[in-house]
């Protein structure tokens, strides 16, 4: 696997955070506890952590309210690192100990590009965007959560990873049932 799916996220990411408005950022989210600036701050800090864990560093608490300043910037100098730390050599079949469990590199860019992409996804619906977001993308991100969650990731909001699967209601876009898969009201 290349970084390709985990580079479209970051794309797609980049697109909503830039329609997102000062005014918005009280706005609650389909993260239920997180409003848009949690959100926000969770998308720099997942790749803060993406990049650490790649490193074999400890996870941080996150200090910085990133969503006070230029949030687009502190995505983008996150997201580089954290893309650069994907694309090193041997990264993709090394295995990492992670604070949810082991697993490949390969499985950990997956989850990033997962965790990225749906928080895109969280963020537009937040704010009014379009969440038909990416549809090949969403596809493939779908096809492969559906084949690699496990039920035991998943509880109430704030416990686990991933909610129940949630109803999509009929002809969603991809983005929407890869949303409703990973728990999200559609």
């Amino acid at each position: 696997m290349s970084t390709t799916p985990l580079q479209q996220a970051i794309a797609v990411s980049q697109s909503v955070l830039a329609n997102v408005t000062p005014d918005q950022l009280d706005l609650p989210t389909p993260c239920a506890s997180w409003k848009v600036s949690d959100l926000i701050n969770h998308m720099v800090g997942a790749h803060q952590f993406f990049a650490a864990a790649l490193a074999g560093q400890p996870p941080s608490a996150p200090t910085t309210d990133y969503s006070a300043g230029d949030f687009v910037a502190a995505f983008d100098e996150s997201a580089a690192a954290d893309l650069a730390a994907f694309s090193a050599d041997g990264v993709m079949g090394t295995m990492y100990k992670l604070p949810f469990g082991e697993m490949p590199g390969v499985a950990f860019a997956g989850l990033a590009a997962t965790d990225t992409f749906t928080h895109a996804w969280d963020l537009a619906k937040a704010t009014g965007q379009s969440t038909d977001l990416a549809p090949a993308l969403a596809e493939g991100l779908l096809a492969a959560a559906r084949m690699s969650i496990p039920e035991a990731f998943r509880g109430p909001d704030g416990k686990a990873p991933f909610g129940s699967v949630a109803d999509a209601p009929a002809g969603a876009t991809n983005a929407d049932q890869l949303a409703a898969f990973l728990g999200r009201a559609v």
